[in-house]
This record gives structure tokens, C-alpha cells and sequence, in this order.
């Protein structure tokens, strides 16, 4: 009987190591406060020229979007983070982006009334834009040479992952787009980025 459950937990040591090693909280990355992507033009989905930097100040969440993705309804997540943290210096930001399946087709107003109608999106949404390849925007070429908790760095994955800022702009912690919004994780990296009271 010993050497039976010593077999079995020779067999459950790895399987225990691996999943350790994936639920492994990825660590803050320090980046310097002068990064690009603050000053980086660009619009809201309503159009609206705008910059990063009118979020500064405020922890953030910095995610790729699409409508028609099986990850979609992390939009629900997202918004809750939204209401529990918006007043304490805290916003999302999404991101549409049509690179990963072409699960983002719609314009930016069929992208709008979706979010509203569906999920009923109070956070910031941008333009439609470009994370991977020669297009990738400004704002994601800061974020695509970071770790996750994995050791990922370079190009995007899929659609929603994410960034999560720290108010002082002094940390950028990665996540993949598997990893759920309120995920104890990404809620401690939020409460980690939160403005010091």
C-alpha cells in the first residue's frame, strides 16, 4: 500500500508543479513613465481625438476587443471591474481590433450599440485598431515587448489580453487572454496599480 501512494504522488507532483507553474501571478514589469504610448494619438469610438494621457493618474486596464470572439463575454467581467473600482482611480480601456479571425468586422457605431445593448459598457472604448504586424499602434507597441506571467513577450495572442497600469505609470503587469478579468491575479494587480491615497 506505501508504494501505491507513493506512485501516485510521483505521478500528481508534476501535474501539481504545472499547474502551480500556470496560475503563477505574472510580476509587474517597471517601465519608465516617459513611455510613447501616453502621448500617442488616438481616437475614441465616438471619434473624439484623445491620448493615455488623460488617464494618467488612474490605474488602468488596457485590452484588445472584439464582439464575435469566444472570449467575448469577459465583457461582463470587465464592466464589473469597472463599477467596483471606477471611483477609487481606476478605468478600462478597450481596444477593438479586427486581426484575430476578423471577430471585430462591424463599424464603429454597430461596435457601440453592441457593447451597450449586450453588455452595457460604461468604460472608455477606442477606434478600431491595430495590435500585431506594421500597423500595430503606437499604445501596443509599448506593451507587446513585456512578459506575462509566462515569459510571453512580442506579439499579441488573441483577443482580450491584457494590461493592467499601475496610476503612477510606473508598472505594467501582463496577462494572456485566457486569464479572466476577475481572476485573483488581475484584481490584485489593479489593487496593487490603484492611486495612493
Amino acid at each position: 500500500m506505501p508504494r501505491l501512494a507513493v506512485a501516485l504522488l510521483a505521478a500528481a507532483l508534476p501535474l501539481a508543479v504545472a499547474c502551480a507553474k500556470k496560475k503563477a501571478a505574472p510580476e509587474p514589469v517597471t517601465v519608465s513613465k516617459d513611455l510613447p504610448m501616453w502621448n500617442a494619438p488616438i481616437k475614441t469610438l465616438q471619434g473624439k481625438d484623445t491620448t493615455l494621457a488623460s488617464y494618467k493618474g488612474k490605474a488602468l486596464l488596457l485590452v484588445n476587443v472584439a464582439s464575435k470572439c469566444g472570449l467575448t463575454p469577459q465583457y461582463t467581467q470587465l464592466e464589473q471591474l469597472q463599477k467596483k473600482y471606477g471611483d477609487k482611480g481606476f478605468t478600462v480601456i478597450g481596444f477593438p481590433c479586427n486581426q484575430f479571425g476578423k471577430q471585430e468586422p462591424g463599424s464603429a457605431e454597430e461596435i457601440a450599440e453592441f457593447c451597450s445593448a449586450t453588455y452595457g459598457v460604461t468604460f472608455p472604448m477606442m477606434e478600431k485598431v491595430e495590435v500585431n504586424g506594421p500597423g500595430r499602434h503606437e499604445i501596443y507597441k509599448a506593451l507587446t515587448p513585456l512578459a506575462d506571467g509566462s515569459g510571453h513577450t512580442g506579439d499579441i495572442r488573441w483577443n482580450f489580453e491584457k494590461f493592467v497600469v499601475s496610476a503612477d505609470g510606473t508598472t505594467i503587469t501582463r496577462f494572456d487572454p485566457q486569464t479572466k478579468p476577475d481572476d485573483p491575479a488581475v484584481i490584485a494587480a489593479i489593487e496593487r496599480g490603484l492611486p495612493k491615497q
